[in-house]
């Protein structure tokens, strides 16, 4: 598997857990967060935010900076351009093949049909008398 697959696949899996999505969505709206921050209003302990946080450092979708004593969470935007790119591609993928298909319906409606050129079956014809 390229290197850039693996990439990809590992910000999907760390997004594919509705905490760290939570988290992120936290993250994302404004200053660094430590884990204290990112404990207030959830039912989890600190140690399984930190082990989100640890999955999400991974995948590259945060990075941690040292302050003092604190550990502060940031967000790398950067991670999630290349899989919005990546789903870009797919969706025009997608397009085209949507649009071919339409183009090919499209086609079939406006040429008469098989059983418009032959007589209906259901009728007789004088052979058959």
């Amino acid at each position: 598997m390229a290197a850039a697959a693996r990439d990809r696949a590992a910000i999907f899996a760390a997004l594919g857990d509705e905490t760290r999505l939570l988290l992120i969505a936290k993250l994302c709206s404004g200053q660094p967060h430590s884990i204290s921050e990112l404990t207030v209003g959830s039912k989890l302990t600190r140690q399984a935010i930190t082990k989100h946080l640890v999955t999400l450092e991974q995948a590259g979708l945060v990075t941690v900076h040292e302050m003092g004593r604190e550990r502060r969470y940031v967000p790398r935007p950067e991670a999630l351009s290349t899989v919005t790119t990546w789903i870009g591609a797919i969706e025009a993928q997608w397009d085209q093949r949507l649009a071919a298909l339409r183009s090919y319906l499209l086609e079939e409606l406006s040429t008469p049909s098989v059983q418009e050129k032959e007589p209906h079956a259901g009728a007789s014809s004088p052979q058959d008398e």
